[in-house]
């Protein structure tokens, strides 16, 4: 072989590993964006909610009908608050008042890192608690999908919600990565998992069974409704099914024909309106023998 093309080999390779061994950084690393402001037919008032270690969460409030609820809405990874945007603008429709936020990394709130709902669960607690004083005698809601699910079963504080809303969410870290392997690498995929969850693992600095929202859904100790899609290659059927019944009850589970793991608003439209709004309102409108 000449030297030459033994010499192109070993570049390939050299950088080939290089890459390999940066994909924990790669997959880690934070998402900004510049969020814009909405149009004057859905009015918001921008918040800033002080969180742990100096990060301060940024998102929307839209104001709702007194007794009719709060929802705070966590988008998904590699996203930001405008993802739940249309989901704000029904709930509020209905009389709900909502809480847009971006997870830390994500949107306008700083972030070093993606830590897969460790540290964006301490947005979530910051905006709990923030809602809290300053809707005192409503009920508080959330819907998480995807990397905001995760942010709010991995909270380590008691949230005290009144109902919770689970989209598209993984039992563990190391199957939602490994579904995503196979979606790029077919079966071979496979291969890569231990490599990718030690890097994921180094680059953040804790064991991956600390990132399984399946450990933790136990002491999730509000109603959950659970919603997943049929055709959803990263989280599949099963593991919702397997995440529903590790749940403590009250629990509803809708699996929705067709969807994969997108926006569940997007694809169900009226259906996912009607399943969300009497899931909440069940739980979370006050009325006269409360007052």
């Amino acid at each position: 072989m000449r030297p030459s093309i033994i010499i192109k080999l070993l570049l390939v390779i050299l950088v080939a590993l290089v890459l390999f061994f940066a994909i924990g950084t790669i997959l880690t690393s934070p998402a900004p964006t510049s969020v814009s402001a909405l149009s004057a037919d859905f009015p918001v008032e921008p918040v800033q909610i002080p969180g742990r270690d100096h990060v301060v969460v940024h998102g929307w409030l839209a104001q709702g009908k007194p007794g009719g609820g709060v929802v705070l809405l966590a988008h998904s990874m590699r996203s930001n608050r405008v993802e739940m945007l249309s989901r704000a603008r029904f709930l509020q429709d209905k009389g709900y008042s909502v809480l847009l936020i971006d997870l830390q990394g994500h949107g306008e709130t700083i972030g070093d890192k993606i830590t897969f709902g460790l540290k964006e669960a301490e947005n979530i607690e910051a905006s709990v608690d923030f809602l809290k004083q300053r809707f005192p005698r409503e009920r508080i809601g959330a819907i998480g999908t995807s990397l905001g699910a995760a942010a709010i079963v991995l909270a380590k504080k008691n949230l005290k919600l009144d109902a919770v809303i689970l989209e598209s969410l993984h039992p563990t870290l190391e199957e939602a990565v490994e579904n995503r392997l196979k979606l790029h690498f077919g079966d071979y995929g496979s291969v890569l998992l231990p490599l990718m969850l030690w890097q994921l693992s180094l680059n953040l600095d804790i064991a991956i069974a600390e990132l399984n929202p399946i450990a933790r859904i136990d002491r999730l100790n509000a109603p959950i409704l659970f919603i997943s899609g049929t055709h959803d290659a990263h989280t599949t059927q099963s593991e919702t099914e397997r995440l529903y019944a590790s749940a403590r009850i009250p629990k509803e589970l809708w699996i929705v024909p067709g969807a994969k793991h997108f926006n569940m608003h997007t694809y169900a439209g009226r259906e996912y309106e009607h399943r969300v709004d009497d899931f909440l309102s069940h739980y979370l409108k006050r009325y006269e023998e409360d007052d």
